[in-house]
């Protein structure tokens, strides 16, 4: 019953539409971080990268070299866009950013790790089958359908991330509106709307509404009576984000990935300008269908639980961000923090504090400040940097750190020789400081 569900051929409209817009997105996101200054922000002027820890080996090209990177992802999703030797563009895009993704998290965005799922699910849809230079090449590999796990998959992805969105702003801060407060107060010089972002009525809409749109949109998308009214509602919400948050290209693509909750016919009509619609047609699975099913279930399966790790560790999330990346946990928590670095050579005793402006960017000087992993990597460069002197050092720092609107306390415990302990990707950090409750 599942498999007849899953590969049976649905009209493949929405793909081929969504593809094009992917494509013009990736490409602004790959051009627009050059002409914004983000690549030279992020990846040319800082001496030291945080990339995820365990990628260390993945590190920005020298000189100019990150401008002609993101400067071919930018070329690719041109390619993508027109369908252009789709399969080899796609993957290469896809390879392409997850490389950008891991080599460095001062930018970290959730969305960005969205954009990596999303690269690597469109590398394997037959997005290039229908109004492409590839099927105009080779017609041979037109086709006006596709299998219905395409469009499924999509819908189960989006339905996962802002699911988890929804639940996760079920929280104190959140639903005194204290968080939405502090995150409007950097935008009160906006033109026009900055007053208005900074009154206490504003504050409670958004916060019930950011909860109701990310638990209720998927749904109300799927059921043809709210379909319109969640289509309005959809591109207030975005669009607000874009212009309030400016978050790049995403609230565009969330925009995009609406085609697949309207029908083949609308879409075509629309964009397309082709009358004829695939019928749904019910056809005998293909031979790999259980190979293909089993790889949806694990993939489906990861992204269900890794967003709920957290609950494994010790502590509060809010306190430690162990389990806070890949779980869709946005736009929840301020972190601000102090910190300090000593070095203590281990032979003669003799005590260095490290400045960190003579190291790090301000943005990166922010995050060591206030994230456990920053600060580990940090005293892990420092050991390093040592080493190449000829110097077997200590490293400790002294740390206090404050979340949302609470008070400042202290972080990780200043008696750790942080170059000496692992970093535990699946377990809780003995080091960091118990949370205090207030």
């Amino acid at each position: 019953m599942l498999d007849k569900f899953l590969f049976k051929r649905i009209d493949n409209a929405q793909l081929v539409v969504f593809r094009v817009f992917y494509g013009l997105l990736i490409s602004a996101e790959g051009f627009g971080a050059i002409a914004t200054g983000w690549v030279r922000r992020t990846l040319v002027e800082p001496k030291f990268t945080f990339s995820f820890i365990g990628f260390e080996w993945l590190q920005p090209l020298p000189g100019n070299g990150m401008y002609f990177y993101f400067a071919i992802m930018g070329i690719l999703g041109l390619m993508i866009a027109a369908g252009y030797k789709y399969r080899f563009s796609a993957f290469a895009f896809a390879f392409m950013w997850s490389g950008v993704y891991l080599m460095q998290k001062t930018s970290y965005n959730n969305h960005y790790y969205l954009l990596m799922l999303l690269a690597f699910i469109m590398a394997f849809f037959p997005a290039h089958r229908d109004f492409s230079v590839d099927a105009k090449l080779n017609p041979g590999i037109r086709s006006n359908s596709m299998p219905n796990w395409v469009r499924w998959t999509i819908i189960l992805q989006l339905f996962i991330v802002y699911t988890y969105a929804s639940v996760a702003k079920i929280y104190g801060d959140w639903l005194d509106f204290s968080i939405i407060e502090i995150l409007m107060r950097p935008r009160k010089d906006y033109f026009l709307i900055g007053d208005f972002l900074q009154l206490k009525w504003v504050h409670k809409i958004i916060g019930i509404f950011g909860i109701l749109f990310d638990l209720l949109i998927v749904p109300a998308l799927l059921w043809k009576p709210t379909r319109k009214i969640a289509f309005v509602l959809s591109i207030f919400f975005h669009l607000f984000n874009s212009i309030v948050f400016q978050i790049g290209i995403f609230p565009y693509l969330s925009l995009a990935f609406i085609v697949f909750f309207f029908p083949p016919q609308t879409i075509r009509n629309i964009f397309l300008k082709k009358k004829t619609v695939m019928v749904n047609e019910t056809v005998d699975p293909p031979k790999h269908s259980k190979w293909l099913i089993g790889a949806l279930g694990v993939y489906f399966v990861v992204q269900l639980l890794l967003p709920l790790r957290h609950h494994t560790f010790v502590d509060d999330v809010l306190w430690t961000e162990e389990g806070h990346r890949l779980s869709w946990r946005m736009m929840l928590r301020s972190r601000t923090g102090t910190i300090r670095y000593r070095v203590v050579n281990k032979e003669t005793n003799k005590v260095d504090y490290i400045k960190l402006d003579d190291y790090l960017t301000k943005k990166q000087r922010r995050k060591v400040a206030c994230y456990p992993d920053f600060a580990w990597q940090f005293a892990q460069h420092l050991k390093k940097e040592y080493a190449v002197m000829g110097e077997d050092v200590q490293v400790f720092v002294k740390n206090r750190v404050k979340i949302n609107s609470g008070k400042y306390y202290e972080f990780i415990d200043p008696e750790v020789d942080l170059a000496s302990v692992p970093w535990k990707h699946f377990g809780h950090n003995e080091w960091i400081c118990p949370s205090q409750k207030e």
